[in-house]
């Protein structure tokens, strides 16, 4: 139940279980059997909750199977949870300036120089690539290197009292980026702040940020377990995660504690990315530089898919220095394995693992039916007064 509280109806911004939608849950031989009611029959949002539900629950270990028992609210339940939405839009601020369609994905892994930073910015140019909406945030505040690697070097500006994220267009999509490196005056300034300071930063970056209207926002955590990744799980309960490790034993070991921590915070994850997995010559010949199988081995371990294995490849770190993420030129003239590999995974997580939350209509009719009439009916209560 904790996680299904994680499963929202896109367009009323509210979980299931919040909604009275979850009926209940029950788990015997492996298999996870759920009573979910809609508020509709026939509802098209149907499909994009059941594609929620399912990839929340099959990432419990021990889950093979999910059956769902499908109802409809009551006259009087579809009420409750009518004004529990109209409430929650009219009355609650929300916590954090992040738009609930907006799929959020937090890059992270065990310990640093795994090449983290990389794959977030490659993900996130790839999203845009395919004309999504991307937001960034640059969450490893010490070690902030987003901006380099987007070719941005512009300084965050406000208006109406909200941050300003810089932005860049990728194709037909477009790229909000927000990162400590936009605050500091030289990219080389330390920021020797504890760790109160630092989860106070990323705060601000989810809470005082003009996002506006965006289909994913990946975010680049910190390596390790610390402060600001609890912060960010706490923040963001509807994330899901992806795990960065090399093939190396050693990282594969640390990087288990990451999916030990976000499985403790009731987030999903959705895979696991073998980034540096081996040199490949320009003749296709594979050397393994830093072991092999640490990739395979931490996805078994933690129960989820091996999204991809990124070989070593100069044009990646030419990229990173350059602000041309490798992923632009997949399938072009300059493109290498590693672009390749990671168009791949992108196209796995938009069809697949994270697709983008599709506006069906239904339940914000609904909403809409509610409140006008709520509206009429106090509109009539005064004139009658």
């Amino acid at each position: 139940m904790q996680l299904l509280g994680g499963v929202i109806d896109p367009e009323l911004g509210s979980d299931i279980v919040e909604l009275g939608m979850a009926k209940g849950a029950k788990v015997e031989d492996g298999i996870a059997y759920l009573h979910i009611d809609l508020t509709t029959e026939g509802c098209p949002l149907r499909a994009q909750i059941q594609k929620d539900i399912r990839a929340r629950i099959l990432s419990l270990p021990g889950i093979e199977r999910v059956k769902i028992n499908w109802g409809v609210l009551s006259q009087d339940e579809k009420a409750e949870a009518m004004s529990k939405a109209r409430f929650n839009v009219s009355q609650n601020a929300p916590d954090t300036e992040i738009p609930s369609t907006t799929k959020v994905i937090m890059v992270a892994s065990g310990k640093g120089g795994v090449g983290k930073s990389s794959i977030t910015v490659n993900l996130a140019a790839g999203l845009a690539s395919r004309g999504f909406t991307v937001g960034v945030i640059d969450a490893d505040i010490w070690g902030f290197s987003v901006p380099r690697m987007l070719g941005l070097d512009d300084h965050l500006e406000s208006k109406d009292k909200k941050i300003v994220p810089v932005e860049r267009e990728v194709g037909d999509g477009l790229l909000k980026v927000v990162s400590m490196g936009f605050l500091v005056d030289k990219e080389e300034s330390a920021l020797m702040w504890r760790g109160l300071m630092l989860n106070r930063a990323v705060q601000h970056f989810l809470q005082d940020v003009a996002w506006g209207e965006m289909d994913y926002l990946v975010i680049d955590m910190p390596p390790g377990t610390g402060d600001v990744q609890m912060g960010l799980a706490k923040m963001l309960p509807r994330a899901e995660m992806i795990i960065v490790t090399t093939p190396a034993k050693v990282a594969q070991k640390v990087a288990v504690r990451v999916a030990n921590m976000g499985r403790n915070n009731y987030l999903r994850i959705v895979g696991v990315i073998e980034n540096m997995s081996a040199f490949v010559t320009p003749d296709g010949e594979r050397y393994e530089v830093f072991g092999s199988g640490g990739g395979a081995e931490l996805a078994a371990e933690v129960g989820v898919p091996l999204l991809g294995r990124v070989p070593i490849e100069a044009a990646v770190a030419s990229g990173g220095d350059d602000g041309e993420p490798a992923i632009l030129n997949a399938g072009g003239p300059d493109g290498g394995p590693a672009a390749a590999e990671l168009a791949s995974i992108v196209d796995t997580i938009v069809s697949e693992l994270v697709p983008p939350v599709e506006m069906a209509g239904c339940s914000a009719r609904m909403l809409d039916l509610a409140t006008a009439a709520l509206d009429e009916f106090d509109a009539q209560q005064a004139a009658d007064s």
